[in-house]
């Protein structure tokens, strides 16, 4: 991987865990000496940050991480309740009788808040795959990991957040998937998604680091 490709990355997992919260100032200086890089790839990957509605640029006094904007994230869950039922109908119809039944190492989860997101994370991302299709599953990818900003952001907030009733959502789905049941899984992830919009957003907007507009 070049420097500045690993820069990059390195600074847009920092942002999307958190590690650079929501509002933090960033300056180049700053960045080069987290990363033991120059300022010149850490410039780059800031300007392809700020291409991703990730980070702002502050004439003369540097950068922000963007806050999260309640209509971008709900633009995004929407977005992801397009393209993920899509893949799970894709992995349903082409996906080797294997690749389905690795499913069922996400039956069961066991840990901390942290360990809940990453868990959460590798089924979503193990539903992209699954469909085979490269495209859809590198954007859905993508809109996985922006929503842990979201997740890690709202989770302390979220009122009744129960992490065995979500692994119970993703048994039900992987149950309708093995039985290559489109109709069912169809309606489980839907339902699914809709649910994480439901206890997500209010959550949100409790946050002092939420903004309402259209912001990112």
């Amino acid at each position: 991987m070049l420097l500045r490709d690993n820069v990059y990355e390195n600074l847009r997992s920092d942002i999307l865990t958190c590690r650079l919260a929501p509002g933090d100032d960033m300056r180049e200086q700053d960045l080069a000496a987290r990363y033991v890089v120059s300022r010149q790839p850490v410039r780059e990957a800031l300007l392809r940050l700020e291409r991703e509605h990730l980070v702002t640029v502050q004439p003369r006094q540097g950068y922000r991480v963007n806050p999260i904007s309640l209509a971008d994230a709900r633009d995004l869950l929407r977005f992801r309740l397009a393209l993920e039922p899509a893949c799970v109908a894709q992995a349903i119809e082409s996906a080797p009788e294997n690749v389905l039944k690795a499913l069922d190492a996400f039956r069961r989860f066991e840990g901390n808040r942290e360990d809940f997101i990453a868990y959460n994370r590798g089924f979503h991302s193990a539903l992209a795959h699954a469909s085979g299709n490269r495209r859809m599953a590198s954007a859905l990818c993508d809109l996985i990991g922006q929503a842990d900003r979201l997740v890690r952001v709202s989770v302390a907030n979220v009122r009744g957040h129960d992490p065995a009733q979500l692994v119970a959502e993703h048994v039900a789905l992987i149950e309708a998937m093995q039985r290559r049941d489109s109709r069912a899984a169809a309606r489980i992830i839907k339902a699914h998604i809709a649910q994480t919009e439901k206890r997500v957003l209010p959550a949100l907007r409790r946050n002092a680091v939420i903004v309402e507009g259209s912001g990112l």
